[in-house]
């Protein structure tokens, strides 16, 4: 499974829809994630690919990985998951 495919379907579960649902200019709001949505999707990401996201929940604006789209949050994963 790719990267792109695992966190979709992380996402989708996170949001309770199907894969097929998330489009990858969906944001997590979109999706009806809420914050406590995002930090439970993050420990899943991080738990799936054995990751850490640098991320600071508390001020997302902060953080160096950009949650503004699930095609962000793909493509700092891919970068992570290969660095």
């Amino acid at each position: 499974m790719s990267v792109k495919d695992k966190v979709i379907e992380i996402i989708a579960e996170q949001a309770v829809l199907e894969p097929s649902d998330i489009s990858m200019d969906s944001t997590l709001e979109s999706l009806g994630i809420d914050s406590l949505g995002l930090v439970e999707s993050i420990f899943a990401i991080e738990e799936a690919f054995d990751i850490s996201i640098p991320f600071n929940a508390n001020e997302p604006e902060k953080s160096d990985f950009d949650i503004s789209s699930v095609a962000t949050i793909i493509s700092g994963i891919e970068k992570l998951v290969e660095g």
